[in-house]
């Protein structure tokens, strides 16, 4: 798809404020490709004029755009690494907006969901010391109040819903920012229409759909080329044993897929709990065996992490003996719930996958999972796209 530019949209002041901005988003694109960083890509070349659209547009003096007519939002959907992340990287650092916020989705629902339970469990005092008011029983106008003062540009990464609890306020929340002229940028696998598809009670989440098509423009990146499963099937998957060598290319994996984004970590909520990961960017995570496995988390906190993340750096796992069977049995569950999520997995491993576990209680049940850790380096397996369940609490 190619997006035209609006024209006519600009004049006097507002079109110095394009002038302006342009270059910077664009430069900063083609130096990527001058760089070698990037690839010539005329999809990615073409998503950029809305979002350069958008940055002029916020730049532009607030009496002319602001108050009479809001900016829409830029809504980026395509197949997995087809450079949304990257596209979102260039318009964040270019937009002229002091009052901007880049988070992933999935981190800002956790942040919503607090400021909602605050609300509803805080005594006047408290409100009024966290919200600045303190009346009525509805939750949503003082939380939109809350996160339209920090930020007027809100920026999400991966944009899907697949928990109902999130469903159900979508609509109400999002309503009550755009009503306070907050703009959003998002960037997703899912066109608007398939969001929450096959959730329950979905005809109450329709709303919130059409209300992301009138507020946002609504933009394909596609095309069939996956920069990122391009880096991936071509390069290793599992590195043993662990050594200096293994180590060093192990790390220059993650810094090339993940093209050096900031690693700004992750808190996933199961059940109540809070699961703390430090090292996440975006759908990347690395993290090591002893702190997924060897602590004391279950399957929910597995599920969890394969909905969130679609590709999972797996490092320093060890050759398992009987007194490990706990750690194994961990290990068994993270990868059922990043197999049957068809998350990518990158490993350091001490071992092949068949002698991980040679001996002790469940090594038989185990054989299963080094069939799988196997699968998991094929081109085939590589092909599957991400697919996080619908959760329902």
């Amino acid at each position: 798809m190619t997006v035209v530019p609006r024209k006519g949209r600009f004049s006097g002041r507002a079109a110095q404020a394009n002038a302006d901005v342009m270059p910077g988003l664009r430069a900063r694109y083609e130096e990527g490709i001058k760089a070698g960083r990037l690839k010539p890509d005329q999809a990615q070349a073409d998503a950029i004029v809305p979002l350069e659209r958008l940055a002029a547009e916020l730049a532009a003096p607030a009496s002319i755009f602001f108050k009479s007519d809001p900016p829409k939002g830029v809504y980026l959907h395509g197949p997995v690494g087809r450079g949304k992340s990257m596209l979102m990287d260039h318009f964040f650092a270019a937009a002229k907006e002091k009052k901007k916020r880049r988070v992933h989705f999935q981190t800002f629902m956790g942040e919503a969901h607090r400021l909602i339970d605050a609300w509803r469990k805080g005594d006047p005092a408290a409100r009024k010391a966290r919200f600045g008011q303190a009346k009525g029983d509805d939750p949503i106008a003082p939380t939109a109040e809350v996160i339209a003062r920090d930020a007027r540009l809100l920026c999400f990464d991966e944009l899907q819903v697949t928990d109902i609890a999130d469903a159900m306020i979508l609509g109400r929340l999002f309503e009550a920012l755009f009503a306070r002229d907050v703009v959003l940028v998002a960037t997703s696998n899912r066109a608007p229409d398939e969001l929450y598809k096959n959730g329950l009670n979905r005809e109450l989440f329709l709303p919130f759909i059409e209300l992301l098509k009138e507020k946002m423009e609504v933009v394909r990146l596609g095309g069939p080329v996956d920069h990122r499963l391009a880096r991936l099937r071509g390069a290793q998957t599992w590195f043993s044993p662990i050594n200096a060598t293994t180590e060093a290319a192990f790390e220059a994996l993650w810094d090339d897929l993940t093209d050096g984004a900031e690693e700004t970590g992750a808190t996933l909520e199961i059940l109540g709990r809070k699961l703390h990961l430090p090292r996440a960017a975006g759908g990347f995570l690395h993290a090591s065996f002893s702190s997924l496995c060897e602590q004391a988390l279950g399957a929910q906190d597995y599920l969890a992490i394969a909905e969130r993340f679609h590709t999972v750096f797996l490092e320093r796992v060890p050759v398992l003996t009987p007194d490990d069977r706990s750690a194994a049995r961990r290990f068994v569950h993270l990868i059922d719930a990043l197999y049957e999520a068809s998350a990518k997995l990158v490993v350091l491993a001490a071992a092949e996958p068949d002698a991980l576990y040679p001996e002790g209680e469940g090594s038989f049940e185990f054989e299963r999972t080094a069939s799988r850790l196997h699968e998991m380096r094929s081109a085939d397996y590589l092909e599957r796209g991400h697919v996080p369940s619908v959760r329902v609490p």
